[in-house]
């Protein structure tokens, strides 16, 4: 029998080596594989002497020959295919280990697009497709954390069964589509195509959840194949808690966007049904939790909390007050940890130490909606560190308005549109959102707001249609406002804010969130 062996990820290699020899297999091998096999005390034959071949072109032309590929695709029950490979001195391979050249750590190290190219692999592909199609007679193993399961069946059955090489196959040829879909996405990269004519997509899996956003819904979390530099929920460790849901993750991921507008203070975000209930930035991360809570004590209750500093003693004996979900944060004391640990429910997310950076920034990338038949792709809303802005009214903001002007935008951006927020310099002080008019997301806000939104500042994510929405913002205290601008009725929305004596500030950019 044989089995040939060809891994960029060597775990695992070396065990399931001896394993296979120990059940009377003859291994093939190539280049660093072969080492490692042989380093270990592992008897294999380099590939070239199997075939009578030299390698050639810097090692670009092994694999790719009849002795290994028609050792690979010959259909051992049908008697013409038999003997056609005696015929030509091929014998049958019935196990193939194959994962490739690590091309997305190559793209990810910066490494010049020649050495990219190089990690391009074309053998290997080669065999785990030629593997996979001939399933019925070759056990295709791409992934390390296989190799366990497949030693034990051939060690109580002599054979690895067809159910195995059915799930085998299914993931073989899953590991070459992401792998093409990772050069396919580079090379786009590389040509400042981000909207390519043919879109694939590489992800894996990273757990199956319990259900969807329903019980009833069947649902599964996906993440890159490596982590980026920047903060990202998908790569954050979860220290504790209960497993995170389809709607934790939603929330969690929404709380960390918002969270990243404001890196230069300690700042903490809650999130309801992914919608910002409390933002607030201080001196202290205990502060700035204290204040987004009081935002809105009742939506709090159950939210999902992000935080940008190392959480302390004093900032989870404050969580620790109310009912929490999940807390995202770059890291936890060793005093915070115990506290929070008698809250054992509780998801405890880490997400290392670039989110507690004062230049975090969430990096500039695509966002996928799918919709029935389709998917639609853009460009993800992105940060605005140096906000442009145009005063058309008869006052302009004085600077603490301008401040509060500032916060109000970057949060209007989180809220589902039509967005109304209401905020001071440092917090968020009422929101209203996911109506199906503007004026009605003024009001809620209002409601939630009361007399503490007197000498505030109120941000608008798309501009007012008419006035009725700037007057309502005036009768609940508003001084200054912040919108897009670009209606046929600006004259008189302008018009409308010299007569509350407003300050007004036109950005010339929308942010709607659907």
């Amino acid at each position: 029998m044989l089995a040939l062996l060809s891994v960029s990820d060597k775990r695992g290699l070396v065990p399931f080596a001896q394993g296979l020899v120990r059940l009377g297999f003859k291994l093939l091998s190539t280049g660093g594989t072969l080492e490692a096999l042989k380093s270990a005390g592992v008897p294999a034959t380099k590939v070239s002497e199997h075939t009578q071949s030299p390698e050639i072109l810097g090692g670009r032309v092994k694999t790719l020959h009849p002795r290994i590929h028609g050792g690979i695709l010959g259909r051992v029950d049908l008697e013409g295919d038999r003997a056609e490979m005696k015929a030509h001195g091929i014998e049958p391979i019935s196990l193939v280990a194959v994962n490739l050249y690590p091309f997305r750590q190559t793209v990810a190290s910066g490494a010049a697009e020649a050495d990219v190219i190089e990690q391009i692999d074309i053998g290997g592909p080669a065999m785990v497709r030629a593997s996979a199609k001939n399933f019925r007679h070759v056990a295709v193993v791409v992934d390390p954390d296989d190799y366990t399961g497949v030693l034990a069946e051939l060690e109580q059955n002599k054979a690895v069964g067809e159910e195995t090489r059915r799930r085998l196959m299914r993931k073989a040829f899953a590991h070459t589509a992401a792998y093409d879909a990772s050069i396919s996405a580079w090379l786009s990269g590389t040509a400042g195509e981000p909207f390519p004519g043919e879109l694939s997509l590489a992800f894996q899996k990273a757990q199956d959840l319990r259900y969807g956003e329903n019980p009833h819904q069947r649902g599964a979390f996906y993440r890159e194949h490596s982590a980026p530099a920047e903060p990202t929920l998908a790569f954050s460790k979860v220290l504790q808690g209960k497993e995170l849901s389809y709607n934790n993750i939603l929330d969690l991921d929404a709380a960390l966007g918002l969270l990243l507008e404001f890196p230069e203070k300690p700042c903490a975000v809650i999130i309801k049904h992914n919608t910002p209930c409390g933002v607030s930035v201080d001196e202290s991360l205990v502060k700035a939790y204290r204040t987004a809570r009081a935002v809105d004590e009742v939506s709090a209750f159950g939210g999902i909390v992000a935080l940008n500093r190392e959480v302390d003693e004093a900032t989870a004996q404050a969580m620790a007050e109310t009912f929490l979900e999940a807390v995202v944060a770059p890291s936890y004391s060793a005093a915070a940890l115990q506290v929070l640990a008698s809250k054992k429910n509780l998801r405890l997310l880490e997400a290392g130490p670039a989110l507690a950076s004062p230049s975090a920034r969430p990096r500039a990338q695509l966002d996928a909606r799918s919709v029935s038949g389709g998917l639609l792709l853009m460009d993800r809303d992105a940060v605005e560190p140096a906000l442009s802005w145009k005063v058309v009214s008869k006052r302009a903001p004085t600077p603490d308005e301008e401040r509060a002007l500032r916060f109000a935008w970057k949060v209007c951006k989180h809220v589902k549109s039509n967005a109304i927020v209401f905020a001071s310099g440092d917090r968020l002080l009422a929101q209203g959102g996911g109506q199906t008019n503007r004026v009605d997301s003024v009001r809620i806000a209002m409601q939630r707001g009361g007399e503490g939104l007197k000498g505030s500042a109120v941000a608008s994510d798309a501009f007012f249609p008419f006035r009725d929405g700037l007057d309502e913002a005036a009768r609940a205290g508003a001084t200054c406002v912040i919108h897009p601008g670009g209606s046929i009725r600006d004259a008189e929305v302008i018009a409308a804010a010299d007569e509350h004596g407003m300050a007004m500030v036109l950005t010339g950019v929308r942010h709607f969130r659907h």
